[in-house]
């Protein structure tokens, strides 16, 4: 995600970090390119290609826009939907950091058992951060867990449904022996449930994306139309043509990559959700939470870009 003030007139136009437009600069030089050819063809031999009207061009150039407009607010909802999830996240967190003081001794001391918990919480933080933006956490959660389970956590095929099931026993074992009542418990057991909803809803947004018909539409109709419309503008534009249609060029194609990149919020790229910073906030907290005295180091951007 880009964190940066807002820039002056003058920066405006020079800012490149979290800009599109490296992406889509090898295409606005074709169209310009094209749109120069054009012309050239138009201004030097006049009889070589047919004359076009530009209205239907400008009629069809509204109607695309709002196509992807469309597409984009589409975009949009599941990098907000992406914050939300991750929001809630931290907020459990935060809960059963308080709520398992219940399992602390009554001289206010820690247990063993909670801090067990909040560490397999941590892991699960790490855990799901492996599984939407894969990376060099697994060392860092083996390291969270005792022996077995981090042996069941490399062999599943559901890393993080293990911790929670871990979890669970934790909670189970300490009913059990007395340390805390059924509805103790149930308070306890429903904030795991919430985590376990958090890894649900996260993969609901990374395995369906949206619909391919639709983006495919969008983005043959904006090839299509880009790539014809110094025919139908260069009779009447003359040479401004080129730099008309490649700034049209940047307008189109710069809505459709920003929306390929707010499709996919967990995704290493710098305008995708910072869940790698969340992560590194909720080890934070919780390590707070059980008094650990030396915490990791808060995120911050590198370069404008918090990942």
């Amino acid at each position: 995600m880009i964190v940066r003030p807002r820039p002056h007139l003058l920066e405006l136009f020079f800012i490149i970090k979290g800009s599109i437009v490296l992406r889509i600069m090898p295409l606005m030089v074709f169209v310009a390119t094209l749109s120069a050819a054009v012309v050239s063809l138009y201004t030097f031999r006049p009889d070589w290609l047919p004359r076009f009207d530009g209205g239907p061009f400008a009629l069809l150039g509204i109607t695309l826009s709002i196509f992807l407009a469309f597409r984009n607010n589409a975009c949009y909802e599941r990098w907000w939907e992406a914050r939300k999830i991750w929001g809630e996240f931290m907020l459990t967190a935060r809960n059963l950091a308080r709520l398992s003081q219940i399992l602390d001794p009554q001289d206010g001391s820690l247990s063993p058992s909670r801090r067990q918990l909040l560490e397999h919480n941590i892991a699960y933080a790490h855990a799901l951060l492996l599984q939407l933006r894969p990376g060099d956490q697994l060392p860092k959660i083996t390291r969270l867990l005792p022996a077995d389970i981090a042996s069941a956590f490399t062999q599943s095929r559901n890393p993080p449904e293990v911790i929670l099931r871990a979890m669970e026993r934790i909670l189970i074992e300490a009913l059990r022996e007395g340390h805390i009542q059924p509805i103790q418990f149930n308070l306890l057991e429903e904030l795991i449930q919430k985590l376990a909803l958090t890894q649900a809803a996260c993969e609901r947004i990374q395995n369906t994306p949206i619909p391919f018909g639709y983006t495919l539409l969008l983005h043959r109709t904006a090839y299509t139309f880009c790539f014809l419309m110094p025919f139908g503008f260069a009779n009447t534009l003359g040479w401004a043509t080129p730099f008309v249609t490649a700034l049209a060029a940047y307008t189109l194609f710069g809505l459709d990559a920003l929306g390929n990149e707010l499709e996919e919020p967990f995704a290493p790229i710098a305008n995708a959700f910072p869940i790698n910073a969340l992560t590194d906030l909720i080890e934070i907290e919780l390590r707070e939470a059980l008094g650990d005295e030396v915490l990791p180091a808060a995120p911050v951007p590198k370069e404008f870009v918090l990942m």
